[in-house]
């Protein structure tokens, strides 16, 4: 998954995450302010009788790694679904940047920079893999301009500016020219990554991007996040499974179980949690193996 080769040459630091208006426009600002990029005050998702979120409160800041973890059904997609504009939620406040994202469209949180991928990929599977990242990049309505020194889009950076470039950086340069059913699931799941990475985004969320992955794709898959967030200055939040390897990759873990938040903090006291323990990770690792994956 080495994509070193379709890396461009170091470039400042200005110039590599300065961009135009509504995707990764304010990622360098963002990285260097010390306010959240993301906060979710008291989500609160009901259907019917049903409450699926409780009051859920989290703030994500500019270049964070942020796991989310919980047993099945504890309301980890449907929080994503809530913050991304997937689902109304039934109360709370939403804010990027400070502005509300109230009521608003998927499109628009798209459009203000956030990008999502789901537990089941959607890819176009009549569409090659190419088409599918160049339906990324016009999604979020992002145009074509050139300029006579710096070449086309300024202030994008470059592994961002193009459907190859972006198939280059995560791993899929060869598949271009397939559609996008013939490749494997775990390169529908990359392709997924690619499209949401096309709308050039500061904030990315990952619904279990390593479900159904062999043990060393899911690790090839943390390295790959990993790096993301550190060369494209991106704030990443992962709902996963796969306990052990998201936390020796994140800096912070947020637990939820039914619905509510039990715990957020860094992955050696998360794990160290009573309530988590009892809740979660009793179930799902053994003390050592715990212990070891947040060392």
């Amino acid at each position: 998954m080495s994509t070193e080769a379709n890396m461009e040459p170091p470039r400042s630091a200005a110039a590599r995450v300065a961009a135009p208006q509504g995707g990764a426009a304010e990622l360098g600002a963002a990285r260097r302010s010390t306010q959240p990029l993301l906060v979710a005050q008291d989500i609160t998702v009901r259907f019917g009788g049903l409450t699926a979120v409780d009051q859920v409160s989290a703030s994500f800041m500019p270049g964070e790694l942020v796991g989310i973890i919980g047993p099945n059904g504890a309301g980890k997609t449907t929080f994503f679904n809530a913050i991304s504009g997937v689902t109304q939620p039934t109360s709370g406040r939403l804010a990027l940047h400070g502005r509300s994202l109230a009521g608003q469209a998927p499109h628009r949180f798209a459009a203000r920079g956030l990008a999502r991928t789901f537990q089941t990929p959607r890819t176009f599977g009549d569409m090659r893999v190419r088409d599918n990242i160049a339906f990324g990049l016009k999604f979020a309505g992002r145009r074509r301009r050139e300029y006579l020194f710096w070449g086309d889009e300024v202030g994008v950076p470059w592994v961002l500016r193009t459907a190859d470039s972006i198939l280059g950086l995560i791993g899929l340069g060869a598949q271009a020219e397939l559609p996008a059913a013939a490749i494997t699931p775990s390169q529908q799941r990359l392709l997924e990554i690619g499209m949401a990475l096309a709308t050039r985004p500061q904030l990315l969320l990952l619904d279990e991007v390593a479900a159904g992955l062999t043990e060393n794709e899911v690790e090839d898959m943390a390295r790959l996040i990993r790096r993301l967030r550190d060369e494209l200055d991106l704030t990443v939040v992962w709902i996963e499974h796969a306990v052990s390897t998201l936390l020796r990759h994140v800096e912070r873990v947020i637990v939820l179980h039914q619905g509510r938040k039990i715990a957020d903090d860094v992955p050696r006291a998360v794990i160290r949690n009573p309530e988590v323990i009892e809740a979660y990770l009793g179930d799902e690792m053994g003390d050592a193996e715990a212990e070891g994956a947040a060392a």
